[in-house]
């Protein structure tokens, strides 16, 4: 019998990948969502890459009587993968309380319906954000480099639940976990059926420079141009969301087949390469053939000057790689930008 997968924010942007991997891996998987960020077309999506419907619900993980109804209509979830999250760290600064409540009463809620529910494991959607600027000496950065205090609210609260997971399994709890710290997720499904749609301005890079390019916005900011770096831009580990949603199935399968690994892993989910914001500019133009209208800006305030990972426990544990090239990479990202305009969506 199919092993079935809770995942929760399953029609954001990282959650709709990864439902769509875990479907094609043999999973049952049931989405659940609020919605707030993300649009219930993104099922049909789904369904058109893998011929398969996940079961949706559209709940909020906040509110627990509504949590556990689900439970108990899916009486046979074995694992849950949980993205559910604010996740703008401008907008986290702004509304502490808002992050505080939304990103930790959800993982509590989830953690106590697990043992009631007989739920064997949890993949926690964490973030490379917990490690701040590493120093020099701890670049690449691995999962044992020093957790420096966060910037932000929505770092934060990655920080005190990568915290809660472990003080409740060594609470005794009979679950499992694994905690991903990602780096930077891009790109699009190669169907461009489902990629990245934030509701209003973007924050992150690509579907800014996709949205510029297409004519949705005048102008892309390059912001900072005198950071310690080769070509004076911040450096990010850019990973593609494909890739990264594979490693999830991979994670699953450790933690709910895997009775020797430890109760709680934590892996870094990149590529292990660093790249330039310029570099990803100066890419996107070569993959695509489209020129970007582009200027520096003065340093954004928060932004690390330079992270990326070292993927070397991931690549050996979970027998997991992220290998798809960049331009490639920008490419799908591009392909998901035009398929939006010839949608009428943007």
């Amino acid at each position: 019998m199919k092993k079935t997968i809770l995942v929760t924010g399953g029609t954001g942007f990282i959650g709709s990948h990864t439902t769509v991997e875990l479907q094609q891996a043999g999973y049952d998987v049931v989405i659940v969502d609020n919605l707030s960020n993300s649009k219930v077309e993104v099922v049909d999506g789904i369904e058109r890459i893998t011929s398969i419907r996940p079961a949706f619900e559209k709940v909020e993980c906040c509110d627990c009587q509504a949590l556990e109804a689900v439970f108990r209509k899916y009486p046979n979830i074995e694992g849950i993968i949980h993205f559910a999250a604010s996740k703008a760290v401008g907008e986290s600064v702004e509304k502490p309380l808002m992050y505080y409540r939304n990103n930790i009463n959800s993982l509590i809620n989830l953690l106590e319906l697990m043992p009631k529910y007989d739920v064997k494991g949890i993949i926690f959607s964490s973030s490379c954000t917990v490690y701040g600027q590493p120093t020099p000496e701890n670049l690449p950065v691995t999962e044992q480099a020093p957790i420096q205090k966060a910037l932000s609210p929505y770092g934060n609260t990655k920080q005190i639940n990568e915290e809660i997971i472990q003080d409740y399994i060594h609470s005794g709890a009979p679950i499992k976990s694994i905690i991903l710290r990602y780096f930077n997720p891009i790109g699009a499904h190669p169907s461009a059926l489902i990629g990245e749609l934030p509701i209003g301005v973007p924050m992150n890079l690509i579907p800014f420079v996709t949205q510029t390019a297409i004519g949705v916005r005048e102008q892309l900011k390059v912001f900072g141009n005198d950071y310690d770096t080769p070509d004076g831009t911040c450096i990010r580990d850019y990973i593609y969301v494909v890739d990264l949603a594979k490693a999830h199935v991979k994670a699953m399968e450790r933690v709910l087949e895997n009775p020797e690994s430890d109760s709680v892993e934590v892996f870094n989910i990149g590529t292990g390469n660093g790249v330039s914001t310029l570099e990803v500019v100066e890419g996107f133009e070569k993959a695509t053939g489209v020129k970007l209208n582009w200027t520096f800006a003065p340093r954004r305030e928060g932004d690390i000057e330079k992270v990326w990972g070292n993927v070397e426990k991931a690549n050996k544990v979970l027998g997991w790689k992220a290998d798809t090239p960049l331009d490639e990479v920008l490419s799908t990202a591009w392909k998901w930008q035009k398929k939006l305009r010839e949608d009428g969506i943007m």
